[in-house]
């Protein structure tokens, strides 16, 4: 079946009551459990996996998909609004839509992230149907040694997130590496830095952590400054003053652009892949804009690129999945999980047995980007009133929602706990000028980072040669090293000229 044919397809199959009800409800639950933090798509997923049992196989791939890509977005609205991202590939949305909703800008940062999800959704169901089988092959040659490579290359663009120095941010990655093995050891099983409690057998949470980092932290910091209303900007009350205006257009269509094909080509890949698309677009649009110190501060090209970059690469997650029937994630495993209750097998020959759940599926991305935006911009004067409530009532409901969040997640008030001493280590954190933002992103990457290069070095047989003998691994270290490289160099380069103007 030719590409057109299958779009065809998929537009009846998709645009069917049936789906299109089960399309509505997964986005509608995807955004509330990312609005939530701790909860998750991948719990929730899992948790409604029985339900699919009596549904039609369709239908409930596309409710389920949408659980998924909805909460990309819905993650992004707390974020924006009180620093708490609701899921891990968020963390860098709060760097600038924080600050943007602190000057008053809330509406257009959840108008462009809105909109700018809806773009990366388009652009990565039309790379899906294009290109999915054609790339799908670039996943399947990324071994230990590519990964590990990888994640080197995604530890060094952490470093770049952060509006301090770069050994400030050295030590918050190498604190979150650190925090990223305490647990059981992946491979021996030995316990590591559990203190001998059994709660930390499984190591610390990243919800729970990104909670206390960031919410905890921040209403701390909002009791400690006795924030007068003054200081937070007024919010505009007209619906079209809560929309971008022609200069964020002009400022985020790039960015958007950019984050969508990056997102899309990192999303194919096994990992953290909305997480280290996000930052990448981050530090790619701060490295490409002329004012790169506005980062940090409120700029829209922090907000446009990566929550395009997340949801594009959300959805080339997919690709994998139907194309080779191998799960880029953990929530790609469940979705497969789901496939093969209904008796379908997913790979290489799912678009000629099951064309209709194929196409269907892809269709119903493009439908459900489209009920994102229509559900979500009519309610941003909804969300951006929640800024106008006083600090006296905001802070003890943002700390009722990270204790509601936490305590969600193992109906253990240890979460709890932890939660609240996170909470105060963010505030420390923010009282030295540490950002804690590069130590969580190392917290992400550090399991991944510790497997494959493990993996790597029993295939090597110790040596660490392995890193150098395959040409992918090899390009990526090598840009990992010019990039680490890049400020002493451009300090080098800077002398001279500083000399000659002596």
């Amino acid at each position: 079946m030719d590409i057109l044919g299958g779009l065809v397809q998929g537009f009846g199959v998709a645009l069917q009551p049936a789906a299109l009800l089960h399309c509505i409800i997964g986005v509608v639950i995807g955004t509330a459990i990312g609005v939530l933090p701790g909860l998750g798509p991948t719990a929730t997923i899992s948790l409604l996996l029985p339900i699919t049992y009596r549904l039609d196989p369709v239908a409930s791939i596309i409710m389920l998909s949408g659980i998924y890509y909805g909460a990309m977005y819905g993650s992004s609205i707390t974020a924006i609004l009180v620093r708490i991202p609701g899921e891990a590939a968020s963390i860098v949305t709060c760097i600038d839509g924080y600050e943007m909703a602190r000057r008053g800008r809330a509406g257009p940062a959840l108008g462009i992230s809105a909109f700018g999800s809806f773009i990366a959704g388009i652009v990565a169901t039309a790379g899906i149907a294009l290109f999915g089988p054609l790339l799908s092959g670039v996943a399947i040659r990324f071994g230990p040694a590519e990964y590990t490579a990888l994640v080197v290359l995604g530890l060094i663009l952490v470093t770049h997130v952060s509006g301090g120095s770069m050994v400030r941010s050295l030590v918050m990655v190498g604190l979150g590496l650190w925090a990223s093995t305490i647990g059981l050891d992946p491979i021996a099983g030995s316990e590591r830095f559990t203190l001998g409690t059994l709660f930390l057998q499984d190591g610390l949470d990243i919800a729970i952590m990104a909670m206390g980092l960031f919410g905890v932290a921040e209403v701390l910091g909002l009791a400690e400054r006795r924030l007068r209303p003054s200081e937070l900007l007024a919010q505009p009350r007209r619906t079209r003053d809560l929309l971008p205006t022609g200069a964020d257009w002009r400022a985020s269509a790039a960015p958007i652009g950019r984050g969508s094909l990056l997102g899309f080509a990192l999303g194919l890949l096994p990992g953290g892949g909305a997480l280290v698309a996000s930052f990448a677009s981050y530090v790619m649009e701060k490295r490409l804009s002329r004012t790169p110190g506005r980062f940090g501060t409120g700029a829209i090209e922090g907000v446009a690129g990566p929550e395009s970059a997340n949801n594009a690469a959300a959805q080339a997650s997919f690709v994998p999945l139907l194309s080779l029937g191998i799960p880029s994630n953990v929530v790609m495993g469940v979705l497969m999980g789901a496939l093969m209750i209904h008796g379908i097998a997913p790979g290489p020959m799912l678009m000629q047995q099951q064309p209709a759940l194929f196409w269907g599926v892809i269709v119903s991305m493009l439908v459900g980007n489209l009920m994102l935006i229509v559900l979500n911009v009519p309610l941003l004067p909804v969300f951006v009133a929640l800024l106008r409530i006083p600090q006296r009532v905001l802070s003890p409901l943002i700390l009722v929602f990270c204790v509601v969040g936490a305590y969600s997640l193992n109906n253990s008030t240890t979460d709890v706990a932890v939660m609240g001493f996170f909470g105060i280590v963010g505030w420390g954190m923010r009282k030295v000028r540490l950002d804690p933002a590069p130590f969580l992103l190392a917290f992400v990457l550090g399991s991944l980072f510790e497997r494959s290069f493990r993996q790597s070095l029993l295939i090597g047989g110790g040596s660490p040669m392995i890193f150098l003998q395959k040409p992918i691994s090899l390009a990526l270290l090598t840009a990992a090293a010019l990039l680490l490289l890049l400020p002493l160099l451009r300090r080098l380069a800077a002398r001279p000229a500083s000399g000659k103007a002596t």
